[in-house]
């Protein structure tokens, strides 16, 4: 408890006293020859390179889906288009909505990155929800979820989990991130709770520091072949929505926000953090897309961060589409812009480009918002190394869905486990014990892995995780079936497009 007391001390202190202050030390020294570079490309790059390097497209729009029904393919067409014509700098999410093998990974950012190398001469930034283990490619290392991890109250262990999951994110020629979540989970009806900590500033602080520090390695200047850039979100609020659902408005006292909900990333800034996704809510009827005052006053001014700040998922849109603070979709690009967005996660549209290209023709963006977005872009790929290898072999990652990996992610799910009570030191269970395993989650892949596993909601975790076992299956192996009754309970029917509110009928009187 004097912990969590001390740290709120220093967080108020801290996060109290940055407005209004002398532009402090900037967290990671620049690199004289990354800035000497981005400076020559800022003086040669045409208007359209630059907002190209703005825009970040779903892999979705250059896949061939046609050509997708033998196993994933590129489209060399839509290559042409959004990496030719409209010189897009990234390219986000997972193939076919699945998890692939690192060899299919490494193979189409492969062809990516010689598309861009050849349109642009800038590489492309590649992103992945690597949120819990490597759990966007086949074979790799899962670890537990953020909750259980923030659960071990064990720095060191989170820190092991994001160096095995950089080093297999790497294994597949992926350099970027979307994690950690450093949320604060503090309503329970949220839908996304396991994804961070857990409802405290200090232990999100504390984890997401470690976690950036295992992602990125000692020199954020100079990401290491082991290593990823780290992408800190929700910035900022995320897991304290008014309604409890996901995307949806809150409502946070400045104090509140400025002591608690800030803490987490004004810590992993201060350890390096490169970058930083964006809440994808409203907070006291402001889109946080839309606010300069947090995007560019606290994080890049107070902090004198050099980083990037990306959007979530079509957030850009969304103050169009859904919050009406615009009233078209080049009215969103321009506020969002202004506000302090580097980087949009469009995910479909490359009308962004079209629009962000016209705003500046009309004097409604400064050409400065735009050379600083850019350069913040190509500090991170400079960062990165992506400028001398694009690519890189991937034969040398030989310890990838090793034995070792899968023991200390055993640890660390062992740590994270809590024992309420044992009553009568009925546990460990003796051989031939009866027991009744209650629950729809007992007998599932799916809930027992969760969401950002091999899929967004986890629904095929029971397709590819065959050879390791539920509960029940486990109990079954230990105890015996025939000592085991399982009843689910409430049940849901199988995942079909959107019927996930869709339940069975109960039989639980039936035990």
């Amino acid at each position: 408890m004097n912990n969590i007391r001390n740290l709120a001390m220093a967080s108020m202190v801290c996060a109290g006293s940055l407005a209004g202050m002398a532009q402090p030390a900037p967290a990671i020294s620049a690199d004289p020859v990354i800035e000497a570079h981005i400076q020559e490309w800022l003086k040669k790059m045409t208007l359209e390179e630059k907002i190209g390097q703005m825009c970040e497209i779903t892999v979705d729009v250059v896949t061939d889906f046609p050509g997708s029904k033998d196993g994933f393919k590129l489209s060399e067409a839509m290559l042409d288009t959004v990496i030719g014509k409209y010189k897009v700098g990234s390219i986000l999410n997972v193939p076919l909505s699945v998890a692939q093998k690192k060899e299919v990974w490494a193979a189409a950012i492969k062809q990516i990155q010689e598309k861009s190398m050849k349109e642009i001469g800038i590489p492309c930034i590649y992103g992945v929800d690597q949120i819990h283990g490597t759990t966007y490619t086949l074979d790799g290392t899962l670890f537990p979820q953020g909750v259980n991890m923030g659960a071990t109250f064990n720095r060191s262990l989170v820190r092991r989990g994001a160096e095995i999951s950089a080093y297999e994110t790497k294994a597949g020629c992926i350099p970027w991130t979307y994690a950690p979540v450093v949320d604060l989970g503090r309503d329970p009806r949220w839908p996304r709770m396991w994804e961070n900590y857990g409802e405290d500033c200090y232990v999100n602080a504390e984890m997401g520091v470690e976690a950036v520090k295992g992602f990125q390695g000692d020199d954020p200047n100079h990401i290491g072949e082991y290593n990823v850039a780290a992408c800190m979100k929700h910035y900022m609020g995320y897991g304290v929505p008014v309604s409890g659902k996901d995307r949806t408005p809150s409502s946070i006292s400045r104090s509140d926000m400025r002591e608690k909900h800030f803490a987490p990333f004004l810590a992993a800034v201060r350890a390096g953090a490169l970058s930083v996704m964006v809440n994808s809510g409203v907070d006291n009827g402001m889109p946080f897309h839309a606010n300069r005052e947090l995007l560019t006053e606290w994080l890049k001014e107070d902090l004198n961060w050099d980083g990037m700040i990306v959007t979530d998922w079509a957030d850009i849109n969304n103050l169009c589409t859904r919050d009406h603070i615009a009233a078209t979709k080049k009215e969103a690009v321009k506020i969002a812009i202004n506000a302090g967005i580097d980087m949009s996660m469009v995910p479909y549209e490359v009308s962004f480009c079209d629009y962000l290209k016209e705003l500046v023709q009309e004097g409604e963006v400064p050409m400065s918002r735009i050379d600083d977005a850019v350069a913040r872009v190509l500090r991170l790929k400079y960062r990165l190394g992506l400028f001398e290898n694009p690519y890189w072999d991937i034969k040398k990652y030989d310890k990838f869905g090793s034995k070792e990996f899968a023991a200390e992610a055993l640890q660390a799910a062992e740590e994270s486990e809590v024992l309420l009570k044992n009553e009568g030191n009925i546990l460990p269970l003796a051989k031939g014990t009866k027991i009744l395993l209650a629950g729809p989650n007992a007998n599932s892949m799916r809930c027992l892995n969760g969401g950002w596993s091999y899929s967004w909601q986890g629904h095929r975790a029971d397709e590819f995780a065959g050879a390791y076992n539920t509960i029940y299956e486990a109990l079954c192996n230990k105890y015996g079936k025939e000592n085991i009754i399982y009843e689910p309970g409430v049940t849901y029917a199988p995942y079909k497009n959107d019927n996930w509110w869709e339940e069975s009928q109960p039989e639980i009187e039936k035990s």
